[in-house]
């Protein structure tokens, strides 16, 4: 069986590393920080002005507004600081986040994304993306690899309206594992219920499998 939403979280808090500034983004992404060690010091930043992110409150913890990008509330660490919006997009433009995390509709075998809109759809705005991905030192992706037709999500060329483009490092889907390189999509790890071939035959764009290639160790 493909990992669940929390598996795909907990993989990806992996690639957090000590001393970085994270941002997280809607959906999967959101949980990341549930899986990252304590011991680790990181800070995660929300778009909407807060770096020093905390775990989501007990119900006694509630505050109406600590609210993080998704509009999900939030607690604050200690030393945690609030600032504009405008301020916040001058961290991540400036290049001061050291990793972004986002979902995506598609990826593409040239690391470019389309995550903000599908046309006929009711959009509410394109939100930080766009500047995300121009802006982190590092994009990670958080997906399903397959849509509810069972079509390749991560594609030889995206179809929807485009996020960014090249700018893809590295996609954790609910498959595996996948570096994207100049050269295509490369299989790190599959699912621990999955085989490289099932990862191969469900993924449209070019892939190939790396020389070490090994099951996810969700540990």
């Amino acid at each position: 069986m493909p990992l669940n939403r929390e598996q795909i979280a907990m993989r990806i808090a992996q690639e957090v590393e000590s001393g970085f500034v994270v941002n997280l983004g809607i959906g999967i992404p959101s949980l990341v920080a549930n899986y990252v060690p304590a011991s680790k010091n990181v800070m995660f930043q929300s778009e909407n002005g807060l770096l020093g992110v905390g775990p989501f409150p007990s119900e006694s913890e509630v505050d109406p507004d600590l609210i993080n990008a998704g509009k999900q509330t939030v607690t604050a660490l200690p030393g945690a600081s609030y600032f504009s919006s405008a301020d916040s997009f001058a961290m991540i433009r400036g290049g001061h986040v050291n990793l972004t995390i986002l979902g995506a509709m598609e990826v593409d075998e040239t690391g470019s994304i389309a995550n903000w809109m599908i046309p006929g759809k009711m959009v509410k705005g394109m939100g930080g993306a766009m500047d995300l991905v121009a802006g982190a030192r590092k994009v990670i992706v958080a997906m399903q690899h397959t849509d509810k037709d069972g079509g390749s999500k991560l594609r030889t060329r995206c179809t929807l309206p485009l996020t960014g483009i090249n700018c893809i490092n590295k996609v954790v889907s609910d498959y595996g594992v996948f570096d994207v390189t100049p050269e295509g999509f490369v299989l790190l790890e599959y699912a621990p219920d999955l085989t490289a071939e099932k990862v191969l035959a469900a993924t449209e764009g070019k892939c190939k499998v790396a020389p070490n290639c090994k099951p996810m160790n969700l540990g």
